[in-house]
């Protein structure tokens, strides 16, 4: 199963995340709340989600078939998701826009966002 610890994250990613949280966290305490959902992966499980849309049932959600930014230790990506208080899950495009503003006031350059991507919009991605 992934990771889903910050410290199995590279030192930046760890920094821009905990930061990031706790901004977000400040500016909009009433929208659901990010959380991790993958750091560290091993190159197994990175070429079963490859497989998906592929040879296996599901929607396409990676081009990395293996040794990417999260299948490294320390891992040089975190993905996350956004939670309500009554736990569901919400994948809404703006609130990864909301988070990914805050990483590039603070750390711009250095934390590249998935939902900048031309060609593969992976919103939930953020990577040194």
């Amino acid at each position: 199963m992934p990771s889903r610890n910050i410290k199995d994250c590279d030192y930046r990613l760890q920094r821009a995340y905990t930061l990031a949280v706790k901004e977000y966290r400040a500016q909009y305490p009433t929208d659901p709340q990010p959380f991790l959902t993958c750091t560290f992966r091993s190159n197994e499980e990175q070429l079963a989600l490859y497989a998906k849309g592929r040879t296996e049932p599901g929607k396409i959600v990676t081009n990395i078939q293996a040794n990417g930014k999260h299948n490294q230790k320390p891992a040089q990506a975190f993905d996350i998701a956004f939670k309500h208080e009554n736990g569901a899950l919400d994948w809404s495009p703006e609130l990864f826009e909301k988070f990914a503003a805050i990483i590039k006031a603070n750390f711009n350059g250095l934390i590249k966002w998935g939902g900048n991507w031309k060609n593969f919009k992976d919103r939930p991605h953020f990577e040194v």
